[in-house]
């Protein structure tokens, strides 16, 4: 695959990413978990890990971030979305290049259980208090859930798209 390939796949990957993001604002959960998400942009962010690497990732997450601000969010949810975003993506990166420990579903829960935890984190650095981490146990049971949707959402993608892509290195 060539350099200008890569890149377009980049591009599309980070648009469906923002996609679903903006989807997933709309989509009304159930109260269990108040701030609880399903975390959609993550399988792009997995499948991006699997099939590009953690450099890549971590550009498309980035981007999507500000993307997100600019079309549907504000500066206030930037903060929370770049810093968790960036966290697990750097987990997630990490639970791959030691797949031998963690299959690609363990992968997403560490991202999505990371991801938690730094939005508790940075919104007990807002609000000046710690009393926030006492809603951990009920975000890492909902990142179990989700993280496995996630996770095996993730499997399907990275094989079609990888399969896509040895179809075009034939094809160059």
């Amino acid at each position: 695959m060539n350099r200008l390939q890569r890149y377009i796949f980049l591009s599309l990957l980070t648009a469906a990413a923002l996609i679903l993001s903006i989807i997933e604002g709309m989509i009304p959960l159930p109260y269990i978990a108040p701030g609880a998400k399903l975390g959609l942009s993550n399988i792009v962010t997995m499948t991006v890990i699997v099939v590009f690497g953690f450099k890549d990732a971590l550009l498309v997450v980035v981007l999507r971030c500000i993307l997100l601000m600019l079309v549907a969010t504000n500066p206030v949810t930037f903060i929370y979305s770049i810093a968790s975003g960036i966290m697990s993506t750097i987990a997630m990166a990490f639970g791959v290049k030691y797949m031998n420990k963690f299959s690609y579903i363990g992968v997403s829960v560490l991202g999505a259980m990371t991801h938690n935890a730094t939005q508790v984190t940075v919104a007990a650095i807002i609000f000046g208090t710690f009393n926030l981490y006492y809603y951990m146990p009920i975000l890492s049971l909902v990142s179990i859930f989700t993280g496995c949707f996630v996770g095996y959402t993730s499997i399907f993608v990275s094989d079609n798209l990888n399969r896509t892509m040895l179809k075009l290195r034939r094809e160059v």
